[in-house]
Formats: structure tokens, sequence, C-alpha cells
């Protein structure tokens, strides 16, 4: 157990992991070079523990000393006590959720470590946006998928923001880079996965897909407003699309990565 330390200086060396965390660009480029990632709230951070993510440090305000009292107590890192406004100065924002730590990230799996295990995985093309990438592993984890490929463009699961909105699902739920893009789609068609690309335009409706009838799907989904690049949909096996009514011709993608997730499992 780290007793905890009052810090006053926003300047302090201590606090050099939570410094402008609204910098995204940035925080893209410093958290995956130095090996870390920031976990905000109570609930996240100790669902990062739980996962097995080793805590570097903890940023906590005075109130927040009894409700984490047991994770202080159980675990050796540092923790940091600071009032709210040098909370604020420090990281760029108002930390309302009062609780921040600082984690180790793992070595990532492969693809070809995951698809081997697996039955229904999640390929994500160019999905920068946080906030739907967090929504989009909170779905998986939720709906039985067993892991999400990533392109090389898309962004960090380990981001703030991401772990905010996945509400730690990022931990639940494994992943891999798919560094050769769209090539390494084949890696997962070998692996016995058939390639189903959601599109407005897709010629099956999504009940139509049979998915109990399919051993290993791979559902590919595309950023918002854009979906799938050309490449990506000449790699899939078969288009499909989820059945709309009103005129309404696409969903949010992580709307639609919900729906796409619970069908593909639907009576697996």
């Amino acid at each position: 157990m780290a007793e905890p330390e009052t810090i006053t200086d926003p300047a302090d060396p201590r606090l050099a992991d939570y410094t402008g965390l609204t910098d995204v660009e940035l925080r893209r480029r410093r958290e995956p070079a130095e090996g870390l990632f920031i976990a905000e709230g109570e609930k996240v951070i100790r669902r990062a523990v739980a996962a097995g993510f080793r805590m570097r440090s903890m940023l906590l305000t005075p109130k927040w000393l009894d409700v984490m009292a047991d994770v202080i107590t159980d675990t050796p890192a540092p923790v940091h006590v600071v009032e709210p406004g040098l909370a604020e100065a420090v990281t760029g924002y108002h930390v309302h959720r009062g609780a921040l730590a600082s984690m180790e990230r793992k070595p990532l799996p492969t693809a070809p470590e995951l698809l081997a295990t697996a039955r229904r995985v999640a390929i994500l093309e160019g999905l920068v946006d946080h906030t739907n990438l967090g929504a989009i592993f909170r779905s998986a984890a939720a709906l039985g998928m067993d892991a999400v490929l990533l392109s090389p463009d898309c962004a960090d699961p380990l981001y703030r923001r991401a772990v905010k909105v996945s509400m730690g699902a990022v931990f639940a739920v494994p992943y891999a880079r798919l560094d050769l893009w769209p090539a390494a789609l084949g890696t997962v068609r070998e692996a016995g996965f058939e390639l189903l690309a959601l599109t407005p335009s897709g010629a099956d409706d999504l009940p139509a897909a049979a998915p109990h009838l399919i051993p290993k799907a791979a559902v590919m989904l595309g950023a918002e407003g854009d979906g799938l690049t050309d490449k990506a949909l000449a790699a899939a096996d078969r288009r499909v699309r989820i059945p709309m009514a009103h005129g309404i011709d696409s969903l949010n993608v992580g709307a639609a990565a919900a729906v796409t997730f619970y069908a593909v499992n639907a009576g697996v």
C-alpha cells in the first residue's frame, strides 16, 4: 500500500502522466509511445485493475480517498491527492469524477492469435471518433462478440474518451491491429470467417444472412458518414444491410454495430 501524498504544484513531475489530457493529438502520440493509458472514474479504474492492468499511479481529489480506499490498499502504486482546481490545471478539464489512474498497457495480441479461438469478430475500418469506438466496444462486450480487429487508421481503444464511453468494456474484448489493409482481410478469411460488410447498399438484409448457419462471422463496419471504402467492400464475401423504415437510410455507426452484433449472434 502506498501512502497518499498531497501535491500542490501543478508542475510537479509526479503528475506528468496526467498533463494535457484534452490534447488529443499529443495524447494519441504520447500514450502508446510511453506504454500508458488513462482510466477515468471509479468503475473504469476498478475494471482496469480487475482486467490485470498494472497501475502506475492514481490521481484523486480528497473526497475520493474513502471511495477508493480498498484500491489504494491493494495497489502499490503512488497515490497523488490534489484539490479540484489543481486537477483541472493539470489535465485541462474539470475532472468531475474526481478519480484518474495511469495504467500500463499490455502487449497487443496478433490477429491470428485472436482468430484461432473466435467465432464472431468485428472489423472496424477508419473509426477515428473515440466516442463511436467506445460505444462499439461496449456493444461488442454486451452482445457476445469475441474480438475486434482494427484497420491501421482506427483510433486508439485505450484513449481516455474511448475507455470512458465503453465503461471499461475495452478491457473485456480483446483486439488487434490489421497492419496490412485491406490485404490482411485475407488472413481473416483463411481462418474460416465469412466477411460480412455492413452497408446501406447491401444485397441481403441481416436476418437473411442466416447467422446461425455461419460458423464464423466477421462483421465489417466503416467510419461514420463514408462507411466502408470500396477496397474493403470488394474484399467482403457478402454485403448486408439493416432493414430500415420511414425513409431512414442508415444509423449512427455505434447503433448500427449494436444491431448487427445482436443479429449475427441470434440463434448461435
